[in-house]
């Protein structure tokens, strides 16, 4: 969005700025200067249509241009919207911290811990949370929750087929304060669940040969277990949840001893402050310094403030190369503006003769290269639509559904997205010109009439 408004407020400015004061500090225009300017907008059409090749080449780095921009910053809109969707999945009131300490010296784990980037790099050799992590966490006052999980990857067995599958055990207790899912069919897991799991939609319905149903059994680690409730399409499809005390007879984990555990957060503004103190916390209870740090401590806020600045940045960039093709559709306008003059030389000639001033002949050729400017742009907009819903089915059959672009990737196009493009388009027609309009109303009729 901002870097729609940026377009449009850059476009307005610059139209003003660069039109010239011929054609924007006039005296009030009577009924008869209303005809002159429709005749002079009828001429300049008419020049248009009468070297239709010439002007279609002319467009076509304009239409390139304005394709490219609006497909990219709308692409670039709709993954930073599809994005903080999915992280708002998550939760921006949870924090979840892990054992182990081993972010690399750069990458994307890097910007979306919460962590200072100036710490170094160590990896604990066997990091473990415990209880007592659990309590230093509820200390604080931000602290509403903390939901224990024990995550592995294990084989999962339904009639004939068997499939390796990611397997989480949580603390049922607190699924509602974690968990937003909505289900196809069945219930959630209970504190009185034992052998009893909730399955995602993929797992049920496309990774064996049988459709799997509530009420069915369902062999995990050779031990079988009774399907309780089944996730509605997109909510986790790939994940099983089964009850803590069970997953720790299925992994190499010591009871008491987790994978991960998530904090849910009284009030998400004091989320940073927060991060700080059970940075602080921890550091403290596990007696360890930022030197020999082994646990790391992330925040779905922070994750999002650092995807938006990433594809911010790389928007603008990739929008930033695309104008070169502005830039050469510029050329191009110009280009075919100064053969027109040519072209026209020994008309100019006779309409100064018949009383036509400086000032007229120069809106002339203005209104003709901003119509150069206005069509090219109308089209590039039409064209970059298409293109950008076109690129997002692509990119979202690539990605086959997985991740944050889903199904299909999403594409925002605003009004003023549209509109800053048409202006911008306009603008760059009137600038291109500019210069051989001037030279055009500077010529003197004499000359001008024994032009051959």
């Amino acid at each position: 969005m901002k870097h729609t408004r940026a377009i449009l407020f850059i476009s307005l400015t610059a139209l003003f700025v660069f039109l010239p004061a011929s054609c924007t500090s006039q005296p009030p225009i009577a009924r008869s200067d209303y005809m002159r300017l429709n005749d002079l907008f009828y001429l300049s059409v008419n020049n248009i249509k009468h070297r239709k090749m010439r002007a279609w080449l002319t467009l076509l780095g304009i239409v390139i241009g304005i394709a490219a921009l609006v497909a990219i910053i709308s692409l670039g809109q709709g993954l930073s919207s599809s994005i903080n969707t999915s992280l708002g999945d998550f939760g921006t009131d949870m924090l979840t911290i892990t054992p182990g300490f081993t972010k690399a010296s750069s990458g994307f784990s890097r910007n979306f811990s919460t962590d200072s980037p100036n710490q170094p790099v160590i990896s604990s050799k066997n990091p473990t949370l415990t209880n007592k992590d659990i309590l230093t966490i509820r200390k604080n006052s931000n602290i509403k929750s903390v939901l224990e999980s024990v995550s592995a990857s294990l084989d999962v067995e339904f009639l004939s087929g068997t499939s390796k599958t990611s397997v989480q055990g949580i603390n049922p207790q607190y699924w509602d304060d974690f968990f937003i899912y909505e289900f196809d069919s069945g219930r959630k897991l209970s504190v009185s669940d034992s052998y009893n799991v909730v399955i995602g939609y993929k797992i049920a319905n496309e990774r064996f040969d049988s459709v799997i149903t509530t009420g069915r059994k369902i062999i995990i680690d050779n031990k079988p277990f009774t399907v309780i409730g089944i996730l509605k399409k997109g909510e986790s499809d790939n994940t099983i949840l089964v009850p803590l005390d069970v997953m720790w007879g299925m992994t190499s984990k010591e009871k008491n001893t987790y994978s991960s555990l998530q904090a849910k957060l009284i009030d998400a503004e004091k989320t940073q402050e927060t991060v700080d103190a059970l940075n602080s916390a921890l550091l403290i209870s596990r007696k360890v310094s930022l030197k020999d740090k082994d646990f790391t401590l992330n925040s779905p806020l922070a994750m999002q403030e650092q995807i938006q600045t990433i594809t911010g940045t790389m928007t603008l960039f990739l929008a930033a190369i695309s104008a070169v093709s502005l830039i050469v559709g510029a050329i191009g306008i110009a280009n075919s503006m100064f053969t027109s003059v040519l072209e026209k030389t020994k008309e100019i000639g006779i309409m100064k003769s018949l009383g036509a001033t400086n000032g007229e002949i120069l809106k002339m050729f203005i209104i003709e290269s901003a119509l150069f400017g206005f069509i090219g742009g109308v089209i590039g907009v039409i064209v970059g639509i298409g293109g950008s819903l076109l690129l997002g089915i692509v990119l979202g059959s690539v990605s086959k559904g997985q991740g944050p672009m889903g199904s299909n990737v999403l594409t925002i196009v605003t009004p003023e997205l549209i509109i800053g493009a048409i202006l911008l388009s306009v603008l760059i027609g009137v600038v291109s010109g500019l210069v051989p309009a001037r030279s055009a109303s500077k010529l003197n009729p004499i000359d001008a009439l024994r032009y051959e």
